[in-house]
This record gives structure tokens, sequence and C-alpha cells, in this order.
């Protein structure tokens, strides 16, 4: 099944498109006199770095330009009507783990809803809607009390997940595992190709996908959290030493834990596979705490490494204090070792 048989696109998308844009730009073969003057005003060697922040800022342009074009194809030629939230339905297949929506509020609240959702009528409920993409969107509306922009479509389940996963690839929306656990969902219902068309993925790196979800438990994937910075090569691994040993207990136990869990995602990640690679070194932590057992952070002791790390959320004061203090700390020891030095002790 292509997807352009999944996705039909109106015959009149490609005209609209047309009229749209830029007419090639022919250059001169001589500059006029005011180009002459900027060419010689121009260094002969750009900077690396500039060119490649350049690329780097092209390239986020282009996919952006793809995702806004995927919505100009499937809400060509429709609607925009208004409708309550309350009335509309999440997708049949979550596919993101629950998520901040605070600047998404602030924007919609500011400057309004720019871009409509995609919805179709509900198959199972008459009088109410279902979610094609633009979830957060609708989260975001409904937190405000305002009525969502919308476009109604008849979508079958095959074009509705192909265009709700289409449109957060192109957007980069999804993380790694969000994507790994999507397919994962997909397969029960639908066939690989049309899994493959919604994730823009190839056979290879699909069945990756689902070899990772199958080893990692879900509720150590919720623990973690979608980690936006851990790519596949790191999640290959990490799922790989969950097969070994009591290394899926003990990645349970540690997810658990305190200071594991008051981490950002990233560093949740990142703190469970570094204790369940070989040879790592392990520490032994203890809780810091005030006379009056307020929390203040964390002591790990390990054989060549000593941490001390201050919770920014139980104690964001006396961790401000300590940093201002460290420099000063560590000039009277030095004092101090100096001293003793001199009196042979």
């Amino acid at each position: 099944m292509s997807r352009k048989d999944i996705l039909p696109i109106p015959q009149n998308i490609g005209r609209v498109e047309t009229t749209r844009q830029a007419k090639p730009r022919t250059l001169p073969l001589m500059p006029e006199p005011q180009d002459r003057l900027s060419l010689v005003e121009q260094p002969k060697a750009e900077n690396k770095i500039v060119k490649q922040v350049g690329s780097t800022f092209e390239l986020e342009r282009e996919r952006q330009a793809r995702a806004d074009d995927i919505e100009k194809r499937l809400l060509a030629g429709q609607s925009v009507i208004d409708i309550d939230p309350s009335t509309i339905d999440a997708s049949f297949l979550q596919d993101r783990m629950p998520g901040d929506i605070d600047g998404l509020v602030v924007s919609i609240r500011e400057q309004g809803q720019q871009v409509p959702i995609l919805v179709r009528p509900h198959p199972d409920v008459p009088g109410r809607y279902q979610v094609a993409f633009g979830h957060r969107r609708l989260r975001a509306v409904a937190e405000l009390g305002l009525k969502v922009k919308a476009i109604v479509r008849d979508l079958s389940d095959d074009q509705l997940v192909v265009a709700q996963g289409q449109e957060n690839n192109e957007r980069q929306d999804l993380t790694y595992i969000e994507k790994a656990r999507f397919a994962d969902r997909l397969k029960a219902r639908f066939a690989r190709d049309v899994i493959m068309s919604a994730l823009s993925v190839q056979k290879g790196d699909l069945s990756v996908m689902l070899s990772v979800v199958a080893k990692i438990p879900g509720e150590l994937i919720d623990a973690i959290g979608p980690a936006p910075g851990i790519g596949r090569r790191s999640w290959m691994e990490f799922a790989d030493y969950l097969t070994v040993g009591n290394n899926l207990d003990r990645a349970i136990d540690i997810s658990e834990s305190e200071d594991v869990r008051g981490l950002p995602s990233d560093e949740r990640f990142k703190a469970l596979l570094k204790q369940l690679r070989p040879n790592a070194e392990r520490q032994t932590a203890e809780p810091w705490t005030s006379p009056r057992q307020h929390r203040l952070g964390l002591i790990k002791h390990g054989k060549a490494t000593l941490d001390i790390s201050i919770s920014t959320k139980d104690a964001p004061d006396f961790a401000a204090f300590l940093l201002n203090q460290v420099p000063a700390l560590y000039d009277e020891f030095k004092s101090k070792s100096a001293e003793h030095q001199r009196n042979g002790e």
C-alpha cells in the first residue's frame, strides 16, 4: 500500500502550491555596480562554523516546510470549524508520553490557534470526534476554555494512523522511544507497510524499534520518560543490558530511587545505563539531611570519586550558597594544609 493510496490528495492542491512557489532567480553574468561593491566587501573564505550553523537552520526550515505541506495536503479544500474540545476524543492509539504544554498554552493565549487540528467523526459514538493530529493543541485550547479550530474529514483507521505518524515525524515531535512504542501499539492492528508509512522508517529500522520495546517493560519506560536526547544506539545498548543476569530488577530498583526520579528524563536514562554497563563503578549513596531532617541532597562514595549532589528542588537556596562558597572553602583548605606542613604535622 503506497502513501499516495492511503492519503489521497485533492486534485487542486498542485495548482495551489504552484502559484505560491517563488520564481527561479536568474543571476546576471556580471554583477551590477552595487553588487561589485558588496562582493569586494565580503570575505573570500566563510567561517566553517557559520556554514554549519546555516546548514542546520536550513535543514530545520526544510523539515518544518515538509510538515506544513503534509497538513496543507490533508486539510486542502476543507473548512475550518470551531468545535467544543469536550466533544473530541484522543486517537485510539497513544503516540506520545504525557508532557508539558505550558509553552503552547502561552503561545495560543497570546497569538491564538494558528494551525487547525485534524479530526474525524467518531466511528463508534455519534456526535463526537476523534483526533488524527493536533493532540497537544487540543489540550492547550481546552485548558484555556476555548473552542478548538478543526478540520473534519472521514478517515479510515489506516489513514488516521498514517496522518498521525507522518505529521509527528516531520515535526520531530516524537522521541525515539515514543516512536518505538507507537510502532509496537500499531503492530497489533495494522500491516507492516502501514506502520512504515506512518513512521517514515524502513523495514530494518522498524524491526529494531519493536525489538527494543519488547526487551524493556512498559513500567521502566514510563519511569525513564521520553528522553528526547537519547537515540537508537543508546536504547539498543540499554535493552541488551536488561537481558543479562538480574539487570532488569536492578534497573527497576534504581529507577524508583528518589535521587534518580528527581532527574530530568535524559539524565534518568544515563544514570541507569551507567549502572548497567559492565565494570561500572559501584557507588554507595547516602542522603544528606539537615539537623531537622530536611533533605539537602545526596552523597555518593565511589572507589575513586566522591559526588555531592544538592537538590535544587528541596534546597535551592543552600545549593546557591554552597556554590558561592566553594572557592573560599578551597582557599581555607589550602591555607590550613600549608600551616600544618610548617608545623610539621
